[in-house]
């Protein structure tokens, strides 16, 4: 008689399970299978759905009130400002000019913003208008209540068109905040274009490098929910203005989440 096929059956319905869960666990295309030497049709698909979402996000452009709504211009009333990429195109061929305000833009936020407050958030497009747009509506009210919670002063919020992190320096030259929180677009890849990063600075000034920095990073669906976020935002600076001190001395005592 021939083999019982059942135990063989059983040992292949585990390995399903297994990979579920292992799938479940990540956005990353593991035991994808496979057509021959390549992808199968399905995967093929969505990674080039993924590719055009990621591009996309890249080449948007930001409108706030397209991207935000009215209600949220009405509530938080930020200012807009650019940088001295003037367009999309050298934004991304000229990095250095992400980093500066444009000479309106200086002159506006002396005019609207007061300065020497202990937060001050900035909201900049960065790689991905689709991140911001996804994550910021949920995560800048926490920020906003958890930092009047501590009694801290909270600054004007900006939102920086053609954004890059080291425009912290001149938001610290310009408002000498306690602590600055930049939310921005990170660079969107195949798992997903909605992945949003929160770089803080303590004091900073020109000449700061990503080493007087520090870094949330991947608040996302499939990532760090903003509620989570927020509460690691705001404790690293709670951290940031008992010590006096930020950058890569600095270690996140994370608190504990329920």
């Amino acid at each position: 008689m021939p083999d019982d096929p059942r135990p063989a059956l059983a040992a292949l319905e585990d390995l399903s399970e297994i990979v579920r869960k292992i799938r479940a666990r990540t956005p990353a295309r593991l035991l994808a299978g496979r057509a021959g030497a390549a992808y199968r049709t399905a995967t093929q698909l969505d990674l080039r759905e993924a590719h055009a979402a990621a591009r996309d996000a890249v080449r948007a452009e930001l409108e706030t009130d397209q991207v935000f709504g009215s209600e949220f211009r009405r509530t938080w009333n930020p200012l807009d400002v650019r940088t001295q990429a003037a367009t999309k195109d050298e934004y991304l061929l000229r990095p250095d000019l992400g980093r500066h305000f444009d000479n309106t833009s200086v002159v506006e936020i002396k005019k609207r913003c007061a300065p020497d407050r202990d937060i001050q958030i900035a909201i900049g497009d960065g790689l991905s208008v689709p991140a911001i747009a996804a994550q910021v509506p949920s995560l800048l009210p926490l920020l906003y209540s958890g930092a009047r919670a501590r009694d801290w002063t909270v600054g004007t919020p900006l939102v920086i068109h053609h954004c890059r992190v080291g425009i912290l320096n001149e938001i610290g030259e310009l408002l000498n905040p306690h602590v600055a929180i930049l939310l921005i677009g990170e660079r969107p890849g195949l798992a997903t274009a909605e992945s949003l990063s929160a770089y803080m600075a303590h004091r900073p000034r020109a000449g700061h490098t990503d080493a007087d920095r520090n870094l949330i990073s991947n608040i996302h669906v499939r990532g760090l929910d903003p509620e989570s976020g927020a509460h690691r935002i705001l404790n690293l600076a709670a951290q940031m203005i008992a010590t006096n001190h930020g950058g890569y001395t600095l270690r996140e005592n994370p608190p504990t989440l329920k």
